[in-house]
């Protein structure tokens, strides 16, 4: 990576409306591979995942120290994201553990788990024999405190050295974490071509389909391919969001 660049993560808000004979074979989670294949040849892609749709996944709400599960399919409510974790694991029960770990260390958040695509699940290989595992996403909501930059360093501490252990356990792939999103952008789909908006973001109300990590000069340089990103997986709107 040169010095001086910044990572951004771009993120398809696509909602899961397409038809069930499309998800059976694969042809929505197909088109992620050739924006991904045109970023890497341009040398801006650091990472990008499609995922399954909602109805694999769960929710978890925690408040008060209590912890709620709710099974998909979802309905877009908050959506708004300020992290997430893609871990390996033996089942979605052990994903949902480490997940409500991330919760103690993090306070009141929603976290929604989801299966990320393989390329088996869409026919581009055939499903290795070995596989005994699978790669979900923790996606943690933003907060107020996240939303202003304000997490405590204590919660910072506590999450980092969770993150240590999941990844001495084997399951830890990847962790990010947003900064605010008055920093990011918001592009949509319209009849007059493309809007552009500026953070900050009230709400998100559309479930996540896949996201691309790019590194990029600017805001205005990862904007370019957030544009293209959108077209090329036909989403209604993208954001565009910093890393830390």
């Amino acid at each position: 990576m040169t010095l001086g660049r910044s990572d951004y993560w771009l993120y398809s808000g696509l909602i899961f409306s397409y038809p069930t004979a499309d998800r059976a074979v694969g042809l929505h989670d197909a088109m992620y591979v050739l924006p991904a294949v045109s970023l890497a040849l341009a040398g801006v892609l650091l990472a990008g995942e499609g995922l399954r749709a909602s109805a694999e996944g769960v929710r978890l709400r925690f408040a008060a120290g209590s912890r709620t599960i709710v099974n998909g399919p979802f309905e877009g409510k908050n959506e708004l994201a300020a992290g997430f974790s893609i871990l390996r694991t033996r089942s979605i029960e052990d994903a949902i553990e480490w997940a409500t770990r991330q919760a103690e260390a993090l306070g009141d958040v929603e976290i929604d788990i989801r299966p990320v695509t393989e390329p088996w699940d869409i026919g581009m290989v055939a499903t290795p024999a070995d596989v005994n595992t699978r790669r979900y996403m923790v996606l943690r909501k933003a907060t107020p405190s996240t939303e202003t930059g304000e997490a405590s360093s204590q919660q910072r501490t506590e999450f980092a050295r969770l993150i240590n252990e999941i990844t001495r356990s084997g399951a830890h792939i990847v962790t990010e974490t947003m900064r605010p999103s008055r920093r990011g952008r918001r592009y949509k789909n319209s009849r007059d071509g493309v809007c552009t908006y500026d953070g900050p973001f009230i709400e998100t109300k559309e479930l996540i389909a896949g996201y691309v990590v790019v590194s990029a000069a600017s805001l205005e340089d990862a904007g370019r391919w957030a544009v293209q990103y959108l077209y090329a997986v036909e989403a209604d709107e993208v954001d565009l969001r910093e890393l830390e």
